[in-house]
């Protein structure tokens, strides 16, 4: 979970310097860097998720069957 983690304080600290700083810089916008990490920690924040729903243990189900038949012997279907 640390993708989600980082994705958060990018979008975060991206906000900061969009909103929150009035800086005037040669060269450097701050408040266009505030947004482009924005972007990116949004972006890295979908892509968290969605990988995380794939790779989580329940995300897939796993059902187990056991048939008996009339002589006793075992089989075990795993679907």
């Amino acid at each position: 979970m640390g993708g989600i983690g980082v994705s958060i304080f990018l979008v975060a600290v991206g906000a900061i310097l969009a909103f929150a700083v009035d800086v005037n810089t040669r060269g450097v916008n701050v408040n266009t860097v505030g947004v482009i990490l924005m972007i990116v920690g949004g972006i890295g924040l979908l892509l968290s998720m969605l990988f995380w729903s794939t790779w989580s243990p329940y995300s897939t189900r796993r059902e187990e069957t056991i048939v008996r038949d009339d002589v006793g012997h075992r089989h075990d279907h795993v679907v």
